[in-house]
């Protein structure tokens, strides 16, 4: 079974993530998928930018502790989307948690709907936001970051707006969309692809620096006995053994 739908309406190609029975989480399958797709568009001179969607209430839940990708694979899909030679937007009208955050982070301009929320909750099971901080912490406000990344609350698209994560908070999420498509169409390949380049030569770079690291961080937690007992405290939907 497919995990993403794909359509195209006037040089936007949307990419939708279908996977509503795990709440779209990163499976292994998710990620490879949309690496694909992702490849596809780049070459397609007919495609001017990308729209990242979702099926469900869940734009992406995080990694699938059932069939998660290789740590490699997702820092690979996160660094695609940000060096794609066209702009991706993201279209959320639902929930997104832990490494969803990082895909979302990733793509240059985000919508997020009032029914939205959000949480990176990587601390209640033994984990971090490790790789995720490669997109995460260049354009979110660092006092915002040092708070959520803790805590691992829950916050709604107007504080989600507040802190950069996204672009803007709208109730009607695609009347939202239309001067911000719009702009797109009318802007030339090359005038996209060289203004992408410029704003996101620097989050490129720390690719470049800290990925190795940050996947071999968050391999030791996920094999950590902490995490092992999070996730499975997780999955039976009980309080992990550390909760006071």
């Amino acid at each position: 079974m497919t995990l993403i739908a794909i359509s195209r309406d006037r040089g936007i190609a949307t990419l939708t993530l279908d996977s509503p029975a795990n709440r779209n989480a990163l499976s292994a399958q998710l990620v490879a998928e949309l690496r694909d797709a992702l490849a596809d568009c780049a070459g397609d001179d007919t495609v001017r930018a990308v729209m990242l969607a979702h099926t469900g209430s869940t734009f992406c839940a995080g990694a699938d502790l059932k069939a998660p990708p290789d740590p490699e694979a997702f820092v690979g899909l996160m660094r695609e989307i940000v060096g794609l030679p066209k702009p991706v937007v993201a279209r959320v009208t639902g929930h997104v948690r832990a490494g969803g955050l990082g895909l979302l982070a990733a793509c240059d301009i985000a919508v997020a709907g009032e029914g939205s929320s959000f949480a990176l909750t990587e601390s209640r099971l033994g984990l971090a936001p490790a790789v995720i901080s490669l997109t995460l912490l260049p354009r979110v406000d660092r006092t915002a970051a040092n708070r959520y990344y803790l805590t691992g609350e829950r916050f709604d698209a107007a504080e989600a707006a507040r802190i950069s994560l996204v672009t803007l908070a709208a109730e009607d999420v695609d009347k939202a969309l239309v001067p911000v498509l719009d702009g797109l169409r009318r802007a030339s390949p090359q005038g996209l692809a060289t203004s992408k380049e410029l704003v996101t030569a620097t989050v490129l770079r720390s690719f470049d620096q800290y990925a190795e690291d940050l996947i071999a961080r968050s391999a030791a937690l996920f094999a950590s006995d902490e995490a092992r007992e999070g996730m499975t405290a997780f999955l039976e939907r009980r309080d992990p053994a550390w909760v006071r």
